[in-house]
Protein backbone atom coordinates (compact mmCIF):
# COMPACT_ATOMS: atom_id res chain seq x y z
CA UNK A 1 0.00 0.00 0.00
CA UNK A 2 1.41 3.38 -0.95
CA UNK A 3 2.03 5.85 1.82
CA UNK A 4 -0.64 8.54 1.96
CA UNK A 5 0.60 12.04 1.15
CA UNK A 6 -0.57 15.05 3.09
CA UNK A 7 -3.04 17.18 1.19
CA UNK A 8 -1.92 20.78 0.58
CA UNK A 9 -3.71 23.64 2.31
CA UNK A 10 -6.14 25.14 -0.20
CA UNK A 11 -6.08 28.96 -0.09
CA UNK A 12 -8.36 31.64 -1.49
CA UNK A 13 -6.67 35.06 -1.86
CA UNK A 14 -8.94 38.10 -1.56
CA UNK A 15 -7.36 41.51 -2.27
CA UNK A 16 -8.39 44.39 -4.49
CA UNK A 17 -4.80 44.85 -5.75
CA UNK A 18 -3.91 42.59 -8.68
CA UNK A 19 -0.24 43.15 -7.85
CA UNK A 20 -0.67 41.98 -4.27
CA UNK A 21 -2.66 38.95 -5.42
CA UNK A 22 0.13 38.05 -7.85
CA UNK A 23 2.88 38.42 -5.23
CA UNK A 24 0.94 36.38 -2.68
CA UNK A 25 0.03 33.70 -5.20
CA UNK A 26 3.57 33.34 -6.51
CA UNK A 27 4.98 33.14 -3.00
CA UNK A 28 2.43 30.65 -1.73
CA UNK A 29 2.81 28.45 -4.81
CA UNK A 30 6.49 27.91 -3.97
CA UNK A 31 5.44 25.97 -0.89
CA UNK A 32 4.44 22.40 -1.85
CA UNK A 33 2.15 22.24 1.19
CA UNK A 34 0.00 25.13 -0.09
CA UNK A 35 -2.27 25.30 -3.13
CA UNK A 36 -3.80 28.59 -4.27
CA UNK A 37 -7.23 27.54 -5.51
CA UNK A 38 -8.64 30.98 -6.30
CA UNK A 39 -8.23 34.75 -6.28
CA UNK A 40 -10.80 37.52 -5.92
CA UNK A 41 -10.63 41.29 -6.23
CA UNK A 42 -13.61 42.08 -4.02
CA UNK A 43 -15.91 40.34 -1.53
CA UNK A 44 -18.65 39.69 -4.08
CA UNK A 45 -16.29 37.69 -6.29
CA UNK A 46 -14.89 36.07 -3.17
CA UNK A 47 -18.34 35.03 -1.98
CA UNK A 48 -18.99 32.99 -5.11
CA UNK A 49 -15.55 31.38 -4.99
CA UNK A 50 -15.92 30.60 -1.30
CA UNK A 51 -19.14 28.68 -1.94
CA UNK A 52 -17.76 26.94 -5.02
CA UNK A 53 -14.25 26.07 -3.81
CA UNK A 54 -14.65 25.75 -0.03
CA UNK A 55 -11.00 26.64 0.66
CA UNK A 56 -9.18 25.62 3.83
CA UNK A 57 -7.92 29.17 4.49
CA UNK A 58 -8.77 32.66 3.21
CA UNK A 59 -6.33 35.57 3.13
CA UNK A 60 -8.42 38.72 3.25
CA UNK A 61 -7.65 42.39 2.67
CA UNK A 62 -9.45 44.92 4.86
CA UNK A 63 -10.12 47.96 2.70
CA UNK A 64 -11.75 46.90 -0.55
CA UNK A 65 -14.35 48.29 -2.98
CA UNK A 66 -18.07 47.47 -2.68
CA UNK A 67 -17.71 45.95 0.81
CA UNK A 68 -14.98 46.15 3.44
CA UNK A 69 -13.26 42.96 4.47
CA UNK A 70 -14.58 42.96 8.03
CA UNK A 71 -18.22 43.14 6.94
CA UNK A 72 -17.54 40.30 4.52
CA UNK A 73 -15.82 38.29 7.24
CA UNK A 74 -18.78 38.65 9.60
CA UNK A 75 -21.18 37.54 6.87
CA UNK A 76 -19.44 34.38 5.74
CA UNK A 77 -18.21 33.27 9.17
CA UNK A 78 -21.82 32.81 10.28
CA UNK A 79 -22.70 30.78 7.17
CA UNK A 80 -19.51 29.08 5.96
CA UNK A 81 -16.89 29.54 8.70
CA UNK A 82 -13.36 29.38 7.28
CA UNK A 83 -10.01 30.13 8.96
CA UNK A 84 -9.11 33.64 7.83
CA UNK A 85 -5.89 35.63 7.90
CA UNK A 86 -6.26 39.39 7.51
CA UNK A 87 -3.47 41.01 5.48
CA UNK A 88 -3.75 44.75 6.09
CA UNK A 89 -1.77 47.94 5.61
CA UNK A 90 -1.03 49.84 8.79
CA UNK A 91 -3.22 52.87 8.17
CA UNK A 92 -4.97 54.48 11.13
CA UNK A 93 -8.29 53.25 9.78
CA UNK A 94 -6.82 49.82 9.22
CA UNK A 95 -5.77 49.57 12.85
CA UNK A 96 -9.31 49.98 14.09
CA UNK A 97 -10.99 47.87 11.45
CA UNK A 98 -8.44 45.09 11.71
CA UNK A 99 -9.01 44.93 15.44
CA UNK A 100 -12.70 44.48 14.67
CA UNK A 101 -11.74 41.64 12.34
CA UNK A 102 -9.95 39.81 15.14
CA UNK A 103 -13.00 40.23 17.32
CA UNK A 104 -15.16 38.90 14.48
CA UNK A 105 -13.19 35.69 14.17
CA UNK A 106 -10.05 36.23 12.07
CA UNK A 107 -7.39 33.82 13.33
CA UNK A 108 -4.37 35.95 12.45
CA UNK A 109 -3.32 39.37 11.19
CA UNK A 110 -0.31 40.10 9.01
CA UNK A 111 0.85 43.66 8.45
CA UNK A 112 1.17 44.46 4.77
CA UNK A 113 4.11 46.82 4.10
CA UNK A 114 2.79 50.38 4.12
CA UNK A 115 5.20 51.28 1.30
CA UNK A 116 7.33 49.22 -1.03
CA UNK A 117 4.92 46.33 -1.48
CA UNK A 118 6.85 44.99 -4.48
CA UNK A 119 10.05 44.68 -2.46
CA UNK A 120 8.64 44.21 1.03
CA UNK A 121 5.79 41.74 0.63
CA UNK A 122 7.86 38.90 -0.91
CA UNK A 123 10.13 39.03 2.15
CA UNK A 124 7.12 38.12 4.31
CA UNK A 125 6.04 35.10 2.27
CA UNK A 126 7.92 32.47 4.28
CA UNK A 127 6.22 33.73 7.44
CA UNK A 128 2.86 34.08 5.66
CA UNK A 129 3.07 30.50 4.42
CA UNK A 130 3.91 29.20 7.90
CA UNK A 131 0.94 31.06 9.37
CA UNK A 132 -1.39 29.83 6.63
CA UNK A 133 -0.53 26.23 7.54
CA UNK A 134 -1.12 26.97 11.22
CA UNK A 135 -4.42 28.68 10.42
CA UNK A 136 -5.59 25.58 8.56
CA UNK A 137 -5.46 23.66 11.86
CA UNK A 138 -7.88 26.05 13.61
CA UNK A 139 -11.44 24.83 14.06
CA UNK A 140 -13.77 27.79 13.47
CA UNK A 141 -16.94 25.74 13.08
CA UNK A 142 -18.44 27.25 16.23
CA UNK A 143 -18.89 30.58 14.43
CA UNK A 144 -21.69 29.02 12.39
CA UNK A 145 -23.89 28.79 15.49
CA UNK A 146 -22.04 31.21 17.64
CA UNK A 147 -23.33 31.97 21.09
CA UNK A 148 -21.57 34.47 23.30
CA UNK A 149 -19.60 33.35 26.31
CA UNK A 150 -21.62 33.33 29.47
CA UNK A 151 -21.39 36.80 30.95
CA UNK A 152 -18.32 37.01 33.14
CA UNK A 153 -19.39 37.93 36.63
CA UNK A 154 -17.56 41.03 37.89
CA UNK A 155 -15.29 40.36 40.82
CA UNK A 156 -15.65 42.78 43.72
CA UNK A 157 -14.44 43.32 47.29
CA UNK A 158 -10.79 42.83 46.46
CA UNK A 159 -8.46 43.10 49.40
CA UNK A 160 -5.93 45.87 48.84
CA UNK A 161 -2.62 44.63 47.52
CA UNK A 162 0.65 46.37 46.70
CA UNK A 163 3.09 43.78 45.41
CA UNK A 164 1.04 41.05 43.77
CA UNK A 165 1.15 40.71 39.98
CA UNK A 166 -1.17 39.04 37.47
CA UNK A 167 0.33 38.01 34.12
CA UNK A 168 -1.75 36.97 31.10
CA UNK A 169 -0.67 35.60 27.73
CA UNK A 170 -2.80 35.05 24.63
CA UNK A 171 -2.63 34.69 20.87
CA UNK A 172 -5.28 33.56 18.36
CA UNK A 173 -8.69 34.28 19.85
CA UNK A 174 -7.13 36.41 22.57
CA UNK A 175 -8.54 39.72 21.36
CA UNK A 176 -12.04 38.50 22.04
CA UNK A 177 -11.02 36.66 25.22
CA UNK A 178 -9.33 39.70 26.75
CA UNK A 179 -12.35 41.79 25.83
CA UNK A 180 -14.44 39.36 27.86
CA UNK A 181 -12.34 39.07 31.00
CA UNK A 182 -10.70 42.49 31.52
CA UNK A 183 -14.05 44.17 32.36
CA UNK A 184 -14.56 41.59 35.12
CA UNK A 185 -11.59 42.83 37.14
CA UNK A 186 -12.37 45.43 39.82
CA UNK A 187 -10.87 48.91 39.74
CA UNK A 188 -8.46 48.02 42.55
CA UNK A 189 -7.25 44.71 41.11
CA UNK A 190 -3.52 43.95 41.36
CA UNK A 191 -1.40 45.20 38.48
CA UNK A 192 -1.79 43.14 35.32
CA UNK A 193 0.78 42.64 32.55
CA UNK A 194 -0.41 41.19 29.23
CA UNK A 195 1.17 39.86 26.07
CA UNK A 196 -1.27 39.42 23.18
CA UNK A 197 0.35 38.46 19.89
CA UNK A 198 -0.32 41.37 17.52
CA UNK A 199 1.70 43.14 14.83
CA UNK A 200 3.05 46.67 15.29
CA UNK A 201 0.53 49.49 15.40
CA UNK A 202 -2.50 47.61 16.69
CA UNK A 203 -1.95 47.29 20.42
CA UNK A 204 -2.44 50.98 21.24
CA UNK A 205 -5.88 50.92 19.67
CA UNK A 206 -6.68 47.62 21.36
CA UNK A 207 -5.58 48.97 24.75
CA UNK A 208 -7.80 52.02 24.28
CA UNK A 209 -10.75 49.76 23.56
CA UNK A 210 -10.08 47.61 26.60
CA UNK A 211 -9.73 50.74 28.71
CA UNK A 212 -13.13 51.98 27.58
CA UNK A 213 -14.69 48.67 28.63
CA UNK A 214 -12.89 48.11 31.92
CA UNK A 215 -12.94 49.42 35.45
CA UNK A 216 -9.16 49.13 35.59
CA UNK A 217 -6.98 51.56 33.67
CA UNK A 218 -5.65 49.78 30.57
CA UNK A 219 -2.85 51.20 28.41
CA UNK A 220 -0.19 50.13 25.95
CA UNK A 221 2.98 49.69 27.98
CA UNK A 222 5.82 52.18 27.72
CA UNK A 223 9.39 51.79 28.91
CA UNK A 224 9.55 52.13 32.68
CA UNK A 225 5.79 52.06 33.31
CA UNK A 226 5.02 51.08 36.89
CA UNK A 227 2.86 48.01 37.43
CA UNK A 228 0.43 48.94 40.16
CA UNK A 229 -2.99 48.12 41.51
CA UNK A 230 -5.74 49.29 39.18
CA UNK A 231 -3.57 49.30 36.06
CA UNK A 232 -3.23 46.76 33.21
CA UNK A 233 -0.32 47.12 30.79
CA UNK A 234 -0.49 45.60 27.29
CA UNK A 235 2.83 44.86 25.58
CA UNK A 236 3.34 46.85 22.36
CA UNK A 237 3.01 44.65 19.30
CA UNK A 238 5.73 43.46 17.03
CA UNK A 239 9.01 45.20 17.81
CA UNK A 240 10.22 44.46 21.36
CA UNK A 241 9.75 41.99 24.18
CA UNK A 242 8.23 43.09 27.49
CA UNK A 243 9.78 41.99 30.77
CA UNK A 244 9.00 42.74 34.39
CA UNK A 245 11.75 44.12 36.62
CA UNK A 246 11.84 44.97 40.30
CA UNK A 247 13.01 48.44 41.27
CA UNK A 248 13.18 48.70 45.03
CA UNK A 249 9.66 48.08 46.26
CA UNK A 250 8.11 48.62 42.83
CA UNK A 251 7.60 46.55 39.71
CA UNK A 252 8.14 48.20 36.34
CA UNK A 253 8.11 47.00 32.75
CA UNK A 254 11.08 47.15 30.45
CA UNK A 255 10.81 46.89 26.68
CA UNK A 256 13.81 45.05 25.26
CA UNK A 257 15.17 44.38 21.80
CA UNK A 258 15.58 40.75 20.86
CA UNK A 259 14.90 38.11 18.26
CA UNK A 260 11.42 36.56 18.13
CA UNK A 261 10.81 33.73 20.59
CA UNK A 262 8.41 31.01 19.45
CA UNK A 263 8.01 33.07 16.27
CA UNK A 264 6.63 35.90 18.41
CA UNK A 265 7.70 39.35 19.54
CA UNK A 266 6.61 40.21 22.12
CA UNK A 267 6.61 36.62 23.40
CA UNK A 268 4.57 35.36 26.33
CA UNK A 269 7.47 33.16 27.42
CA UNK A 270 9.78 36.16 27.76
CA UNK A 271 7.27 37.98 29.98
CA UNK A 272 6.42 34.88 32.05
CA UNK A 273 10.11 34.06 32.56
CA UNK A 274 10.68 37.54 34.00
CA UNK A 275 7.60 37.24 36.21
CA UNK A 276 8.88 33.93 37.58
CA UNK A 277 12.24 35.50 38.44
CA UNK A 278 11.08 38.90 39.70
CA UNK A 279 7.77 38.06 41.37
CA UNK A 280 7.82 34.35 42.14
CA UNK A 281 5.20 33.31 44.69
CA UNK A 282 3.53 36.73 44.54
CA UNK A 283 2.42 36.08 40.96
CA UNK A 284 -0.67 34.56 39.37
CA UNK A 285 -0.68 33.84 35.65
CA UNK A 286 -3.09 32.62 33.00
CA UNK A 287 -2.39 31.29 29.53
CA UNK A 288 -5.31 31.79 27.17
CA UNK A 289 -6.28 30.67 23.69
CA UNK A 290 -3.60 30.64 21.00
CA UNK A 291 -1.73 28.68 18.34
CA UNK A 292 1.66 27.15 19.07
CA UNK A 293 3.39 26.79 22.44
CA UNK A 294 4.38 30.32 23.47
CA UNK A 295 3.94 30.84 27.21
CA UNK A 296 3.70 27.15 28.13
CA UNK A 297 7.24 26.82 29.46
CA UNK A 298 7.03 30.25 31.10
CA UNK A 299 3.85 29.24 32.92
CA UNK A 300 5.66 26.17 34.25
CA UNK A 301 8.49 28.39 35.51
CA UNK A 302 6.01 30.61 37.35
CA UNK A 303 4.45 27.55 38.97
CA UNK A 304 7.86 26.21 40.00
CA UNK A 305 8.67 29.62 41.49
CA UNK A 306 5.62 29.33 43.73
CA UNK A 307 3.16 31.37 41.67
CA UNK A 308 -0.39 30.28 40.89
CA UNK A 309 -1.05 29.20 37.32
CA UNK A 310 -4.13 28.70 35.15
CA UNK A 311 -4.90 27.65 31.58
CA UNK A 312 -8.03 28.23 29.54
CA UNK A 313 -9.91 25.04 28.78
CA UNK A 314 -10.41 23.59 25.31
CA UNK A 315 -14.16 24.21 25.14
CA UNK A 316 -13.85 27.97 25.55
CA UNK A 317 -10.62 28.37 23.51
CA UNK A 318 -10.66 29.37 19.87
CA UNK A 319 -7.36 27.49 19.57
CA UNK A 320 -6.26 25.12 22.32
CA UNK A 321 -2.59 25.06 21.29
CA UNK A 322 -0.83 27.20 23.92
CA UNK A 323 -2.96 26.12 26.89
CA UNK A 324 -2.74 22.48 25.86
CA UNK A 325 1.06 22.51 25.77
CA UNK A 326 1.14 24.21 29.18
CA UNK A 327 -1.13 21.50 30.60
CA UNK A 328 1.01 18.75 29.08
CA UNK A 329 4.16 20.27 30.62
CA UNK A 330 2.50 20.50 34.03
CA UNK A 331 2.56 24.28 34.02
CA UNK A 332 -1.13 24.79 34.79
CA UNK A 333 -2.34 23.92 38.27
CA UNK A 334 -5.95 24.55 37.19
CA UNK A 335 -7.71 24.34 33.81
CA UNK A 336 -10.85 26.45 33.61
CA UNK A 337 -13.29 28.03 31.16
CA UNK A 338 -12.61 31.61 30.22
CA UNK A 339 -15.41 33.07 32.33
CA UNK A 340 -13.85 31.66 35.53
CA UNK A 341 -10.32 32.95 34.90
CA UNK A 342 -10.69 36.43 36.52
CA UNK A 343 -12.12 35.09 39.77
CA UNK A 344 -9.52 32.33 39.94
CA UNK A 345 -6.66 34.76 39.42
CA UNK A 346 -7.94 37.15 42.06
CA UNK A 347 -8.78 34.50 44.65
CA UNK A 348 -5.38 32.88 44.22
CA UNK A 349 -3.66 36.23 44.73
CA UNK A 350 -5.60 36.79 47.95
CA UNK A 351 -4.75 33.32 49.30
CA UNK A 352 -1.14 33.45 48.21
Amino acid sequence: MSKMTKKPVRVLIVDDSALVRKILSNGMSKDPEIEVVGQAGDPYQARDLLVELKPDVITLDVEMPRMDGVTFLKRYMSVLPTPTIMISSLTQEGKRITLQALEAGAVDVIAKPAVGVVDGLPLLLEDINRRIKLAATVNVAHYAHRTPFREVEPVTHLEETTDRIIAIGASTGGVEALGRILPAFPADAPGIVIVQHMPPGFTATFAERLNSMSRMSVKEAEQGDRVMAGRALLAPGGTRHMVLVRSGGEYRVSLKEGEPVNYSRPAVDVLFDSVAMAVGSNAAAALLTGMGKDGALGLLKIRRAGGRTFAQDEASSVVFGMPQVAIQLGGAETVAPLDRIPALLLSSIRRN
